[in-house]
């Protein structure tokens, strides 16, 4: 059946959405206020407009098919641009109890929650978040359907339909347990140690040059500056020893105290672990490269008043987490 937009339902698209986020027909029915039987005859309607079954039963859940994937990013930010015309472009943090789901890895949450929840529980004591990580392998898909608000990590080149902006940077350090006492710290000391450090993906995931892509998008996924390392052992009698590769940083402080191992971490979780636990820090006897972590969003969320306010709060919070380290 031929389409004409001139005759289309735009309750039918609503009820696309729905269904696309909640992936579950009646969770879809309770988000529009409609009875499972109208989401399911409105999904029948579309269906039939679109030539398309749109979404299989599966058990797991809806799953669309290749057409409603690429209707959904196109849907969602028309059903968006229609709110904001009908209504006023305001938000009253104070007052709002919306709730954001923010994407961040184990390092970037040790950091920045802290400050990020004193700001919130001062100005926005109502509004709630959901952290998920960034570390997943839909993660692309994820803010390209509108189910996760903003990204905050390392990316290369992201595709001209995100939008970033700079938190801050850090180089990299290396921890040990307390009690181990390193004195001077040169490249033949350090190809001695045996060391653990956090990957979130290798080669065998699709990792190249320490990127992993997804729909374009490229994030970091080892955690610290391989070829720095490399390049500094380059002459070494030995190759740097790596004992440990982990998938989150979590573990770090049970490793290390009473151990031989040593970690390389970036230098702003090396403060938050030396504050919780005993761990010491030593300046790695090279320079690593400079990284940048970036918050990263969907361009359609651009000008929304409330995704404007919670950037500027992330930004907020970076500024007292510099302030106290």
């Amino acid at each position: 059946m031929s389409v004409s937009f001139k005759t289309l339902d735009l309750n039918l698209l609503k009820v696309f959405d729905a269904v696309m986020e909640e992936r579950s027909v009646l969770r879809a029915s309770q988000k529009v206020a409609l009875s499972q039987s109208a989401v399911s005859h409105s999904l029948a309607r579309l269906r039939e407009m679109l030539d398309d079954e749109l979404f299989v039963r599966t058990a797991t859940g809806m799953q669309p098919t290749a057409r409603a994937l690429t209707m959904a990013p196109q849907v969602r930010q028309a059903l968006r641009s229609l709110e904001a015309a009908v209504e006023l472009p305001t938000f009253a943090p104070a007052v709002s109890t919306k709730s954001f789901t923010l994407a961040a890895n184990d390092f970037t949450t040790m950091v920045l929650a802290p400050p990020l929840l004193k700001i919130l529980g001062r100005e926005a004591p109502a509004i709630d978040l959901t952290i998920k990580p960034v570390t997943r392998i839909d993660l692309a898909e994820q803010i390209d359907l509108g189910r996760i608000d903003v990204a905050i990590g390392v990316f290369s080149s992201p595709p001209s339909r995100f939008r970033t902006a700079l938190l801050f940077e850090y180089d990299d350090v290396l921890i040990v347990g307390k009690k181990r006492k390193l004195g001077r710290l040169d490249n033949a000391k350090l190809a001695s140690l045996p060391l653990v450090v956090v990957s979130f993906g290798g080669e065998q995931e699709g990792a190249i040059g320490g990127f992993i892509s997804e729909r374009g998008l490229a994030r970091r996924s080892e955690m610290y500056d391989r070829p720095a390392l490399e390049r500094a052992l380059s002459d070494s009698d030995r190759p740097p020893r790596i004992a440990v590769s982990l998938p989150h940083f979590l573990a770090l402080p049970a490793l290390l105290i009473d151990s031989e191992l040593a970690a390389i971490v970036p230098r702003p979780l090396a403060r938050a672990l030396e504050q919780a636990h005993a761990i010491t820090t030593y300046e790695l006897p090279y320079t690593t490269t400079p990284v940048e972590v970036r918050l990263l969003w969907h361009e359609r969320v651009e000008d929304e008043p409330s995704h404007e306010w919670l950037h500027e709060v992330l930004r907020r919070a970076t500024e007292e987490l510099r302030r106290g380290g």
